[in-house]
């Protein structure tokens, strides 16, 4: 789904000359502002667009941060409806409140539970096999990917609205034209070039009229990862800055249209690894308040999405100094208790809700970077609104695992490096497909144990 480029953002360089404090940009190609650190920090180069003020005279960190998946959808078969709950505690039915504090029962996708049974059975092994059928029993988000799915939407917001009750779907909107610009491994089916501006707008306007069939039941919506954040690090790349402008306009229509009274929508903002370099944080906060304001501030719009498809812990012990030097900001807690100030200074409501669902294990990658079937991951905590931090919403499992980020195969269209690095699990089919080794590992090292 992602391939995330770390460099800070051009437009947004300081012109003072001044020496820059500690973790402050300090070089890199474009930037004309100071390029001397204070006393005691040191300018090191990250990559060719990002030097850094790191105290001492630390090791650059990684020039690249990622994710990566692009999950399948949903079929058009539909399951026995199946939930579980999302919280005991109760909270404000309106977009005004945390859309997961309000005793909804979370809407298990049919799709996904079918994937998981079918791959549990193929287990020799009883006790692994008993651990992976109690993923079918995890709500995850379902991705929409591609327009034809959209109808599939329709199909299961009837059957939640069926089940009774109050029920919450989570879905991710995921089908922008030149999607995941500086990537290699999940390109969409729409190009703006291509009339990719008109097709959105009805894919998105078909998303809007599902939901407003079933006004009962309660949607949950990561609003297109990679995209805005795409606009924050990766405007070096050609592909990224061409569609700059179509892809704001494209943001701003679709909040608008989704502005619906049981909605939720979470705008995806990376992760600590990506936005959350000191550098990053201040351009990303007024990216997202400019698009939230333009948009005319929509009531639907809770908040920003962290982590998605990545193995981030939310709360790390210690820094994992191979991946993170330099960045203070080493875990996803950290990184939005210093994006939050930010966002409300810019206008924008600084709630969250971060992904955790392949991040059981830690210290298993080179580069903060690898993002593709990183060998070692498995299964993280639970989704919960236990989150131990009151900007954070809930801990919810967007990426459905199993599903591969993408192929190992150098000769597919699609090929990403990053899918046959060191630190990648191969051989590796197509993104979206099932992968079943891949799977397996993730039950058998979950963190918490299944």
């Amino acid at each position: 789904m992602k391939y995330f480029v770390l460099s800070a953002i051009l437009a947004a360089a300081p012109v003072a000359l001044a020496q820059q404090p500690v973790w402050a940009q300090c070089g890199g190609i474009g930037w004309s502002g100071g390029t001397t650190c204070v006393s005691g920090a040191t300018c090191s180069k990250q990559n060719d667009y990002y030097s850094q003020c790191i105290p001492g005279a630390a090791p650059p960190a990684s020039s690249s941060s990622s994710t990566a998946s692009v999950p399948s959808g949903p079929t058009t078969t539909v399951g026995t409806p199946t939930s579980t709950s999302s919280s005991t505690t109760t909270g404000p039915t309106s977009a005004a409140g945390n859309p997961y504090a309000d005793g909804y029962t979370l809407w298990l996708t049919p799709f996904y539970a079918s994937e998981v049974t079918a791959a549990a059975a193929a287990i020799t092994d009883s006790a692994t096999k008993a651990k992976a059928l109690k993923v079918a029993q995890i709500p995850t988000f379902t991705w929409f990917d591609v327009i034809a799915k959209v109808d599939t939407l329709k199909t299961y917001l009837a059957a939640a609205a069926a089940a009774g009750g109050k029920q919450l779907v989570q879905i991710v909107v995921y089908d922008l034209p030149d999607r995941d610009c500086a990537a290699a491994a999940s390109n969409g089916e729409f190009t703006y070039a291509n009339n990719g501006a008109a097709n959105y707008k009805s894919y998105i306007d078909g998303i809007a009229a599902a939901i407003k069939a079933f006004p009962t039941v309660r949607v949950v919506a990561v609003y297109e990862p990679d995209s805005l954040a795409n606009l924050v690090t990766n405007m070096n790349v050609a592909k990224c800055s061409n569609a700059a402008s179509a892809y704001k306009a494209s943001a701003i229509y679709a909040l608008q249209t989704l502005n619906l009274p049981n909605v939720f929508l979470y705008l995806d903002a990376g992760h600590a690894g990506w936005l959350g370099w000191p550098a990053n944080l201040q351009p990303a906060a007024t990216l997202f308040g400019q698009i939230f304001a333009s948009a005319g501030k929509p009531a639907a719009v809770r908040g920003l999405a962290t982590n998605v498809a990545n193995y981030n812990a939310l709360s790390a012990p210690s820094a994992d100094t191979k991946i993170t030097q330099g960045n203070p900001n080493y875990d996803e807690l950290h990184y939005i208790n210093a994006l939050a100030p930010m966002l409300t200074s810019a206008g924008f409501p600084a709630h969250f809700i971060v992904d955790q669902g392949r991040s059981g294990v830690q210290g298993i990658r080179d580069q903060w970077g690898d993002w593709c079937n990183v060998k070692g991951a498995g299964f993280g905590t639970r989704p919960t609104t236990s989150t131990g931090s009151s900007l954070i919403d809930a801990i919810v499992w967007v990426k459905p695992g199993g599903e591969c980020d993408g192929t190992s195969n150098t000769s597919a269209a699609r090929y990403d490096f990053h899918c046959g690095l060191s630190d990648a699990f191969q051989p590796a089919p197509e993104a979206g497909t099932w992968f079943q080794a891949y799977f397996e590992q993730l039950v058998r090292n979950a963190s918490p144990s299944l």
